[in-house]
This record gives structure tokens, sequence and C-alpha cells, in this order.
């Protein structure tokens, strides 16, 4: 689960529009990914969904009226938006958008977004003429000049029957801009970092390429991970049938020298490359411009390697981080590669075990050091690991440079 959640208190208001289905979902991973959630409802939002589903969820009172029984410190609204980390209000109609904006409060949704001092999360959901309106828009515009982070909406099926703007963000993309905010001051804020994932594709044909079975979902893991840490990320991905990640850069390359072009020109002002990606070691001698056709006989294809990426990126004060993904002799391949690309640190896994995974056995080989041989984990704590590891070698860098 995502450290960068663990122990955060969340608001989440609910207001009534069809959408709230999805907000079950919502506060669902948010409750698993460690943090304490509290939901809050207008009385539209239960003729959609009922407290009792929120409550279930959180184990936690689900707030309605805007005068209730309060015990001890409790406060209501003002005690719950006081201590909150993050208030997120999904959905968001149009009627809520316009009270938020205007400061009226006469439902516990508003009541608690008005004293709540935490950062401020929207999700717009309705029809699409509410949603282009010049009055909405004008409350947007007014809420992001005042620092209210503004989520969708996306275009799609509507609950009237239309196909338009207006379609509350997915819980997905919901989840990864809360992490987003949540982390934005954490210990890597004010770093750049570069992750590479994906496999490459190097092109036969118009139509075939060689290519390997990795999924991308380590790198991506590593990306979302630096984000959550608070660094500007950049991914450059090869080929995969994952989405972009919310609030990292992502940069998409098919080749082996396209995926160089582009590490070369992210890594300029960067602090740390994480070069995750599965690249094609060989690539054809020949690109056929037409389909090449089926023979009978012996079909020879003559390869030459491609790039060494790694190797090639030799920016001083860069911190330079590897994997290695073996089938035998893991270890002494590994110590070989990372002393001959001088590497800051290698991340070495079984590659018949590893591509496509969910989880991932690695070991962290680092100059100078015994390898450090983690269990086998789901990949974004792994990734986690990773980045615990390399905040060490900036750490020590950093040390370094001040003596």
């Amino acid at each position: 689960m995502p450290r960068v959640l663990m122990g955060k208190r969340i608001v989440v208001g609910v207001s009534g529009g069809i959408a709230a289905y999805k907000t079950v979902e919502l506060v669902r991973r948010l409750v698993q990914g460690g943090a304490q959630v509290d939901v809050v409802m207008t009385r539209a939002a239960t003729d959609f969904v009922g407290p009792l589903t929120f409550q279930a969820l959180t184990k936690r009172p689900v707030q309605v009226t805007t005068i209730g029984v309060w015990q001890g410190e409790q406060a209501g609204h003002v005690t719950l938006g006081a201590s909150a980390d993050l208030m997120v209000v999904a959905p968001a109609t149009a009627d809520t958008l316009a009270k938020l904006a205007h400061g009226i409060a006469d439902d516990a949704v508003t009541l608690t977004a008005l004293a709540c001092p935490a950062p401020l999360m929207v999700a717009p959901a309705m029809d699409h003429h509410m949603y282009r309106h010049p009055a909405t828009q004008a409350n947007l515009e007014l809420l992001r000049s005042r620092g209210v982070i503004v989520v969708g909406p996306h275009y799609g099926p509507l609950a009237s029957g239309m196909i338009g703007e207006g379609r509350m963000a997915e819980p997905d993309e919901l989840v990864g801009a809360i992490r987003t905010v949540l982390g934005r001051s954490g210990s890597l804020a004010d770093r750049t970092v570069v992750v590479t994932a994906g496999p490459t594709r190097e092109p036969l044909d118009p139509v075939r390429f060689l290519s390997n079975h990795s999924s991308g979902k380590m790198g991506y893991a590593l990306a979302e991970v630096a984000r959550d840490r608070g660094a500007r990320t950049i991914l450059i991905s090869g080929p995969t049938c994952l989405p972009a990640p919310y609030g990292v850069a992502r940069v998409d390359v098919g080749t082996a020298v396209e995926m160089l072009r582009a590490v070369e020109e992210a890594t300029a002002s960067a602090d740390v490359l994480v070069m995750c990606a599965a690249v094609a070691d060989y690539r054809p001698r020949v690109v056929a411009t037409e389909k090449l056709k089926k023979r009978q006989e012996l079909f020879v294809l003559e390869l030459e390697p491609t790039e060494d990426i790694l190797a090639t990126i030799n920016r001083p004060g860069l911190v330079k981080v590897g994997f290695a993904a073996e089938t035998e002799r893991l270890l002494e391949h590994a110590t070989e590669k990372l002393e001959r690309k001088r590497l800051h640190l290698l991340v070495v896994n079984d590659a018949r075990k590893t591509m496509g995974a969910e989880t991932a056995q690695v070991t962290l080989l680092r100059p100078g050091h015994q390898p450090e041989v983690l269990p086998e984990l789901p990949k974004e704590e792994v990734a986690e690991r990773i980045w615990d590891a390399i905040e060490a070698l900036l750490v020590r860098r950093s040390a370094q440079d001040e003596q």
C-alpha cells in the first residue's frame, strides 16, 4: 500500500449526483491505503448512496446533518475540517461548486469545507450543458484561483443519456491526485527524477517488431512513489497498457534510440535517473519497407546492438540506478554491470519471475556494500524500498558536498 496515505486524515464530501457510486470505491481505496476517512454527505447524496455504506467502509460515523449530537471535544463539521490533511468533494455537483465558490454553507459538505484549513480537492460531475454553462465555468475558475485542486471532469457517457463533458474522474485518478497533494512537500521535494519503464520495440517491417514481456508495472510504481515523495517526476515509457500516473510527466517512446534521446534531454537537469525499462539489446540491421512474406526456406535475420543508454549517460552529479533482469548467475552478471556502467545502485531480479507479475523479489547492489536481499513484495512496496536506498545515497552525497 502507498506509504503516503498511511495515517492521513481525509474528509470526503459527497454531494447529490449519480456519480456518488464511484465515491464508494474511492473511500474503500483510501481506507485500504491506511488513511482515516470521515465522510460527510448532503441530504440529496443519501438518495444515491446510503450513509451506512460509507460507515461500513470507514468504521466511522457519517455526517449528514448540520447540527448533531456532539460528544467530548467533537464539534461536528468544525472538528472534522480542522484536523484534516485534505478534503475531497466527490462528486461535486454544479450546486455544490457554486456554494463553495461563494462561501455558502448550508449543508454538511459546504459547512465542513468552509471550516477546513487543509487543501480542498473537487471532482466535478454533472450534465454536459450544466458543466459548460458560464456560471459553472466562472465558479471553477474562482475556486482554482484560491488554490482548489480540480480533477476532471471527463468526456463520456452521462446519466442523462448524452455523451459529453461532465463525467466524474475515476477512483484511480482521484487516488493519484490525492497522493500527489499529500506528498508534495515530501522527502524528494525540489528534486527532479527520471524513470524509464516498459519495453522497447525494434521494427522488423511495417507490422512486426522485436520486443520482450515487460509490462512496465515496476517502472510505473517507481514513478508514482517518487511523485508521492514530492519529486518532479518524468516517466519515459515504452509501449504499455498502463495509464499515465496522475501528476507525472509521461514521455512515450518506441525504440531504444528514441528512449536514449528522451533520457538525454530529461536528465540534463535531473538529480536521479532510474533506468527500469527493458530496453532491447538488439535491433534488425535492416528494416523492411514492406511486410515480409512467409517463406518455406530458412530465414536469417541480421541483428545489431542497440545503444547502451546507462553507459552513455554520464553527467556529473547524476545518481544512476540500473536494473538487471537475469536468468542465470544473477549476482555475477549484475556485479559486472554495476562496475562497467558506473552505477550508484543496481536492482537485480530474475526476469522469468518478475516480468508481468504483480510482485517482485529483488536484490540491491551498491559499490562497496554487501548485497541487500529483499523478500518477495508487491511492486509498489519494492519501489518504496528502492527509493529509500536512493534517498540514502542523496543524503550521503549532500553530506560529502558540505564537507
